[in-house]
């Protein structure tokens, strides 16, 4: 629902309105309904709506408390803001609207930064305390809204965000790469440093908030996954998973304009679908392609058994090139996910019919849903042996020329803080330092990465270590940013009802048994969903949203496409290009498939070229 923008100790001696208005229109996207700003001495704020609830003016923000000494722009929605209102009112605060933006304000007279804990629902928010001077931004508890700050400024002043590129807007803003985010980037594919592709920007983490007062900022957390598991039957936690996302979807189903969802053939979507019952779903797929890359007849299918109106559009090859370049500017920052592609015709087709959608992302993590987090039968028979046994074998084949039985055996004898480093690995780390310029070698290793993420889990099982560490990095720096992103470049509002910190509360009292279970991943949860969707559907394995990308790149005309871009001298810049070139011609000649290494660097030159070289 809406973006915003702001700044604080700026030049007095500039049009504080007429660059807050500039920076605005950077993010019109996100809120084409209507426009609010406001400005003192101090901060200027302004802010995009897009209308969800209470359509009134009385609704549009900036919005104030009772005496306008504090004043908000927020950008998602609170969930349990009826609740809290009634409570807020019978401690004496006075509404004049319906909204839950104006929950918030008055929550944080009565509570303070405490208010926080109270909240449910998906939200980036900033407020501006006129009394203390101090302004209090936060961002929700898994990351699904963006916040961005900066001080890399000319005149000191700091800038915030719910996109990069408003700050472009800002005469006062350095624009400069950040050389460390290019080598993590080819592996993990998204930008997964707190720091972003823009140097001196950075990412509010989830669950933190923070104050900012006379040039200094202090980031403090407020919330944090905590696995722990309680043994208890399977019949128990189905019937609490039933009741907890069914009460999560009427929640996230609050709105007064038109509500859909999203569906494809898998489990998550469809649960969603099946509880909300929508009088619509959008369901996208490919040209020229079955199966795994079109499941657009499986959508279409369980709609016509729901009894729902199902759309559906398939994308041509042709067309995710052509838009590729408007899809990075509105990434903000390089993400080579291929979902991301189809995600934008997909928000594209929604937003034609409605202004909200559900959708299913986030029921993999909390449920554990993916592939990785299982043990092939060969690895559980082959980890039998002693770790004592398999840990030498390991380092010793690592030496050896890389196959299939060498790799398994690397594995094997690999503790889960060395093998696992989240859903994405494209690039292995040896390849990226052969393939990039000696000054773009210096951004942090992989494994220190990941290291301060599972410090935080030590003592834990495997699988919910893979877990968190997703939690942490994935989730929120590639799974939910595209999920915004792409929604909002359409102007419509995507929400993840499994999401919710009531459900995430009961997910991670699951035995580790029934999360990843020898017959399938998310036990529970598809054990759960069988109560409103067939067994197919139920028990179906997890696809993900597959892109065709390999097969695009053995066909000439975009091999052409990609080796113009490999050959420029952009790509001279950052890459040994006859390195990149040796990828290219090995996986279009079919010798291998190098279709990721490929897409990601090709994603990162395009990004580059839409916000160095064209902005």
């Amino acid at each position: 629902m809406c973006g915003f923008v702001g700044f604080a100790d700026s030049r007095p001696d500039v049009d504080q309105v007429a660059i807050i208005k500039d920076m605005m229109e950077m993010i019109v996207h996100r809120g084409p309904d209507s426009g609010g700003i406001y400005s003192d001495e101090e901060v200027t704020l302004g802010f995009r709506r897009l209308k969800i609830i209470d359509m009134s003016e009385e609704a549009s923000q900036p919005i104030y408390n009772e005496d306008k000494s504090c004043v908000l722009v927020f950008n998602g929605e609170i969930y349990n803001y009826q609740e809290l209102r009634e409570e807020l009112i019978q401690c004496g605060h006075t509404f004049v609207s319906h909204t839950d933006s104006e929950v918030i304000i008055h929550a944080y007279e009565e509570y303070g930064t405490s208010l926080l804990q109270k909240l449910r629902g998906m939200f980036a928010f900033a407020i501006w305390d006129t009394n203390t001077e101090t302004m209090f931004l936060a961002r929700d508890f898994f990351g699904i809204k963006p916040l961005y700050y900066t001080q890399n400024t000319t005149d000191n002043s700091f800038l915030f965000s719910s996109e990069i590129k408003a700050f472009l807007k800002q005469p006062a803003f350095r624009k400069e790469l950040n050389k460390d985010a290019l080598k993590p980037y080819l592996t993990f594919q998204y930008s997964v440093l707190d720091e972003t592709f823009f140097k001196g920007v950075y990412k509010l983490k989830p669950g933190h908030y923070m104050l900012y007062k006379q040039g200094k900022l202090e980031v403090k957390p407020f919330w944090d996954v905590n696995f722990a598991e309680e043994p208890n039957s399977l019949s128990h936690y189905v019937n609490q998973i039933k009741s907890t996302v069914k009460e999560s979807v009427a929640y996230h189903q609050i709105s007064d304009v038109p509500v859909g969802s999203f569906l494809s053939g898998g489990i998550d979507s469809s649960y969603i679908t099946a509880l909300l019952k929508p009088n619509k779903t959008f369901s996208v797929g490919f040209e020229d392609y079955e199966g795994n890359f079109n499941e657009t007849n499986l959508a279409e299918d369980l709609s016509e058994i729901l009894n729902i109106e199902n759309y559906k559009r398939l994308v041509s090859a042709d067309e995710c090139f052509k838009m590729l370049p408007t899809i990075q500017y509105h990434m903000d920052e390089p993400q080579s996910n291929p979902s991301s592609v189809p995600l934008y015709f997909l928000a594209e087709l929604a937003s034609k019919h409605v202004t909200v959608v559900l959708s299913g992302e986030g029921a993999d993590e909390i449920f554990g849903g993916y592939d990785w987090y299982d043990t092939t039968p060969a690895m559980k028979k082959y980890k039998k042996l002693p770790f004592a046994i398999r840990r030498p074998l390991s380092l010793l084949s690592g030496k050896l020329s890389k196959n299939r039985i060498t790799s398994f055996v690397v594995k094997g004898g690999q503790r889960v803080e060395e093998r696992f480093i989240g859903q994405a690995h494209v690039f292995e780390e040896a390849d990226a330092l052969t393939v990039l310029k000696d000054e773009f070698k210096q951004g942090p290793s992989v494994q220190s990465i990941t290291k301060t993420v599972y410090d935080q889990v030590r003592g834990k099982d495997d699988i919910t270590k893979m877990q968190y560490l997703d939690l942490k990095l994935w989730l929120p720096g590639d799974i939910l940013l595209k999920a915004d992103k792409m929604s909002l470049a359409h102007s419509i509002e995507l929400r993840v009802p499994f999401l919710d910190k009531m459900v995430m509360e009961l997910a991670s009292k699951l035995p580790t048994d029934l999360r990843v279970h020898p017959s399938n991943t998310k036990y529970a949860l598809r054990t759960a969903a069988k109560e409103v969707l067939p067994d197919e559907w139920a028990n179906r394995p997890k696809v993900g949203f597959p892109v065709p990308i390999r097969h695009w790149l053995r066909q000439e005309k975009y091999y052409k496409l990609v080796k113009d871009m490999f050959l420029s001298d952009r790509a001279k810049l950052f890459f040994h290009t006859d390195e990149l070139m040796k990828y290219l011609d090995s996986h279009y000649s079919g010798k291998q498939n190098y279709a990721r290494y490929i897409w990601t660097v090709y994603v990162f030159l395009i990004w580059h070229k839409t916000f160095f070289e064209q902005a």
